[in-house]
């Protein structure tokens, strides 16, 4: 038999072992829906609030600026589009780059049929995008700058400490894409001054179909999806609670171990 290898891992990852186990009782003896006020209902939401708490310490966060959706691309139009048309028309001016994931640009091109201004900066010869080009593109029509952590191709890491300090003094918000960095690169979004953060499971041995916003509080955003009020009145669907049990299982059996041996891999591949 013909050995298969997988090297493919940036697109999606096979869903470990743990996070099956972790999920399959909510699929069948746990299956309560979270927003239902009888017992399993009950227990359905206690398990939300305890993933909930998981993903939130994963990046310094507390555990209600945590924000579930169907995906990281969800998570990334919710945050754009939601603090655009908050903002619109006082300001409607927002910073990226070239080489955001799709999700992000084509959100911002649609943006720019509803009103919004939308500069694409260049990046350098190895992705990183050059902090003055970021500084200097800040108008008084600017409210939010939304730039990649992990690249999702090149694998480029932004120095988003940098970014976020800028974005603190110029009073600007931001948000960045970290679905391709999540477990892998240390994030504190308290001391990396970041305002808005998109994840998501399947990148970290999760399952698809579900993903996370981080979103700090005090910032003001519309929501994406309008029903019953689910997510703190922001993400309204009824929730994935399988999923959601196996993202925060996947970040929370996350290792450095892992990560090293990954860079090894990389390494021997390159060199």
């Amino acid at each position: 038999m013909p050995r298969e290898v997988y090297l493919d891992n940036a697109a999606t990852t096979k869903v470990d072992e743990k996070v099956v186990n972790a999920m399959i009782p909510y699929y069948s003896e746990r299956y309560g829906n979270a927003s239902s006020t009888h017992a399993k209902g009950e227990e359905a939401k206690r398990a939300i609030e305890e993933s909930r708490e998981i993903i939130a310490k994963q990046i310094g966060a507390k555990y209600k600026e945590i924000i579930f959706t169907g995906s990281g691309t969800e998570a990334n139009n919710f945050a754009i589009k939601g603090l655009f048309f908050k903002n619109y028309p006082e300001k409607n001016h927002i910073i990226t780059t070239k080489i955001e994931h799709d999700c992000v640009l084509n959100t911002c091109k649609w943006l720019e049929t509803q009103g919004a201004e939308i500069t694409y900066l260049d990046v350098d010869e190895k992705g990183f995008v050059n902090l003055k080009d970021i500084d200097e593109a800040i108008t008084d029509k600017t409210f939010l700058i939304s730039i990649i952590h992990g690249n999702n191709e090149i694998g480029t890491i932004q120095n988003i400490k940098e970014i976020g300090e800028i974005c603190k003094r110029k009073n600007v918000l931001f948000h960045s894409d970290a679905c391709q960095s999540f477990t892998k690169v240390p994030i504190n979004v308290v001391k990396d001054n970041i305002d808005l953060l998109s994840l998501n499971a399947h990148k970290i041995h999760g399952p698809k179909g579900v993903g996370a916003l981080y979103l700090r509080q005090g910032v003001e955003i519309d929501a994406l999806l309008h029903g019953g009020g689910h997510e703190f009145g922001l993400r309204s669907s009824t929730e994935n609670v399988a999923g959601i049990i196996g993202f925060a299982k996947a970040a929370k059996i996350a290792s450095w171990r892992d990560i090293k041996n990954m860079n090894k891999l990389r390494n021997y591949f390159i060199f």
